[in-house]
C-alpha cells in the first residue's frame, strides 16, 4: 500500500508477532556487513529508523528488526514509486524481527513506522551485484511462473464478480449489491500482498475509514459496504464510487502480470497474508459493516497455501519438517472454518463469540510461526 494511505492495523490481544528463523541463510555471511549473525541490522524508535548497512549485494538478505521505541512498528523496502520490495508489521516494542527477502540491483528506502502510520522514517541504500536469480533452483523459477499466473486469474476473475456487485449498487439494489459484495471480494483478499506491492491501488480499492490520511477521500469497497449495511440504501454518490471501484480494479488486472515476484516474496507474501487475518479477520474490523468477516480469512488463508504448495517441490526437500508442520496447520486452519460454514458461505461474524474467535486466533498462530519460517527455508 502507498504510505500516505496506509491502512491502520492494532495488534490484536493474543496474537503472537511470529519471527523468523535467527539461522544465517546460505551466503549470508560472506554478502552482507551487517554484524556477527551477517544480516543488515535495521534498529527502530520512535523518531528513528537506522541501517547498519547503506550498501550490500543483490540476492538473499535478512533484515534484523529490533524495535527499541514504545510503539508498534512495522518495517517496509520499497522501490522507487513506494513498490514494495517486502514488509514485516506489527513488531511490538521491545522485541526483534528478521526479514528474509530477496533483493535485486538497484537503489531501495528502508522504512520504519512507529505507530504503523504514514510515510516512515526512511534510509536509502544501494544494492549491488547479480544476486540469488543466477543460481536460482529451476523449480522456484517454475513456483514463480505458476504464482503468476495464479494472481493474473485472480485479477481477471474479480472483475465479472465485482462487476455484479457494482452493478446492483448502480441500480440501487440493496439485497442483491449485498448478495454479491463478499464475492467480489474473493479473488483481491486470495492476492493482495500483490495488489498492495504496487502502492497505489489498494488505497483506492480496500482502505477502512480509519486509515485515511488528512485530505485523503475514501473510496472503495468498503465505503459501499458502509453504505449497504450501516446506511441502508444507495446514494448517487455510491453508484459514482461504485464506477470508481471497477476503474481501479481493471488497473489493477492491467498491472498485476508485472509485479515483481520472487519465491521469497511468495513467502513472505503468504505471512503477510496471515497478518491479515490475525488483525483484521478474527478481529472482525476489516468487514466491520457487512461481517462477512470470514469470506475474507478463507481467501486469505487459500492464497497462503497456494504460495506455500507452489514452493513445496523445494522447500520439502530442504525442510521437510517444516513442510510437514504447515501441511497440517493448514489442515487445522480448515477445520475451524468448517465450524462456522453455512451453506455456500460463512455465519455472519458478528455471531462468533468470543470463545470461537479465540480458537480461531489460536489456530492462525499456530500456522503464522511455521509460516513465518518459509521464506527463510525458500532461501537456504
Amino acid at each position: 500500500m502507498s504510505a500516505p494511505a496506509r491502512r491502520s492495523r492494532t495488534l490484536i490481544a493474543g496474537a503472537a508477532v511470529p519471527l523468523l528463523a535467527a539461522a544465517c541463510l546460505t551466503g549470508c555471511a560472506e554478502k552482507s556487513k551487517g554484524g556477527a549473525e551477517g544480516g543488515v541490522k535495521v534498529s527502530a524508535d520512535d523518531k528513528a529508523c537506522e541501517v547498519s548497512d547503506k550498501k550490500f549485494p543483490a540476492g538473499h538478505v535478512k533484515l534484523q528488526v529490533e524495535n527499541k521505541g514504545s510503539k508498534v512498528t512495522e518495517v517496509y523496502v520499497y522501490a522507487p514509486g513506494d513498490r514494495i520490495v517486502t514488509e514485516r508489521e506489527n513488531i511490538g516494542p521491545g522485541t526483534k524481527a528478521d526479514i528474509v527477502t530477496e533483493i535485486k540491483a538497484g537503489t531501495y528506502e528502508i522504512a520504519c513506522k512507529p505507530g504503523m502510520k504514514g510515510d516512515g522514517i526512511r534510509q536509502k541504500v544501494t544494492v549491488s551485484g547479480k544476486g540469488a536469480a543466477a543460481k536460482r533452483d529451476p523449480k522456484l523459477d517454475d513456483a514463480v511462473a505458476a504464482y503468476r499466473k495464479y494472481v493474473q486469474k485472480q485479477a481477471d476473475e474479480t472483475l465479472p464478480a465485482t462487476k455484479k456487485f457494482t452493478d446492483a449498487v448502480k441500480d440501487g439494489d440493496v439485497d442483491e449489491a449485498k448478495k454479491n459484495y463478499a464475492i467480489s471480494r474473493i479473488g483481491w483478499e486470495r492476492t493482495e500482498p500483490v495488489a498492495e506491492s504496487f502502492g497505489d491501488i489498494d488505497p483506492k480499492v480496500d482502505l477502512r475509514v480509519d486509515g485515511l490520511e488528512d485530505g485523503q477521500k475514501w473510496t472503495g469497497w468498503h465505503t459501499l459496504e458502509k453504505s449497504l449495511w450501516q446506511e441502508k440504501k444507495i446514494s448517487a454518490k455510491d453508484k459514482k464510487l461504485a464506477d470508481r471501484l471497477m476503474t481501479d480494479l481493471k488497473d489493477w488486472q492491467n498491472r498485476v502480470g508485472k509485479a515483481d515476484i520472487t519465491p521469497t516474496s511468495m513467502a513472505n507474501g503468504a505471512k503477510e497474508l496471515l497478518d491479515e487475518v490475525a488483525t483484521g479477520k478474527v478481529t472482525g474490523e476489516e468487514e466491520r459493516y457487512s461481517h462477512t468477516d470470514l469470506v475474507d480469512f478463507e481467501a486469505n488463508v487459500q492464497g497462503a497455501l497456494k504460495a506455500h504448495e507452489l514452493l513445496k517441490p523445494v522447500t520439502a526437500k530442504k525442510d521437510p519438517t517444516l513442510t510437514k508442520e504447515l501441511d497440517k496447520q493448514f489442515a487445522a486452519i480448515d477445520k475451524l472454518l468448517d465450524e462456522h460454514r453455512k451453506g455456500d458461505g460463512f455465519v455472519s461474524y458478528d455471531t462468533v463469540g468470543k470463545a470461537e474467535r479465540k480458537k480461531l486466533a489460536d489456530g492462525v498462530n499456530a500456522l503464522a510461526e511455521p509460516l513465518s519460517r518459509l521464506a527463510a527455508a525458500v532461501a537456504s
